[in-house]
């Protein structure tokens, strides 16, 4: 299990988070609801939270593939339930802009597994409800 520590930065809901091994992250609500905006909100961390997870399996998937992928850009946005609390991920959607010398249907498929199979994140959302829909582009252009 990883050891997670989080402390109080500010005097308002800003709080630093350090991992195990030292790494830090800030959380923070925004201006408008009392906090000082100062880090992700708890919620933007599940969406950077799928981008990592995707993408560490995207780049295995095409690195075993003799892949030969130069950059990778994902962007995400997603919408909530409104006038609910708690207010879960209802709608996911990704955007995957892929570079380099790939093979159209290996960075689909990259994609497909990461996101059907491999990815613990994306499969943590849909158990709460989310629906997760994703776009891929390939050298600039829309393959998906």
């Amino acid at each position: 299990m990883a050891l997670i520590e989080a402390i109080l930065a500010d005097d308002k809901f800003g709080m630093d988070i350090q991992d195990a091994d030292g790494h830090l992250m800030r959380m923070d609500i925004p201006v408008d609801q009392g906090g000082s905006g100062s880090g992700f909100r708890p919620m933007q961390s599940m969406l950077a939270a799928l981008c990592g997870c995707s993408s560490v399996d995207v780049i295995s998937i095409l690195k075993k593939q003799r892949q030969e992928l130069s950059s990778l850009k994902i962007e995400v946005d997603g919408h909530r339930e409104e006038g609910k609390e708690p207010s879960l991920w209802k709608q996911i959607h990704l955007v995957f802009k892929m570079e380099g010398n790939l093979d159209l249907s290996k960075a689909k498929r990259a994609v497909d597994l990461s996101l059907e199979k491999y990815c613990s994140v994306a499969e943590t959302l849909r158990k709460a409800g989310a629906t997760i829909e994703y776009s891929i582009y390939l050298n600039g252009s829309r393959i998906e």
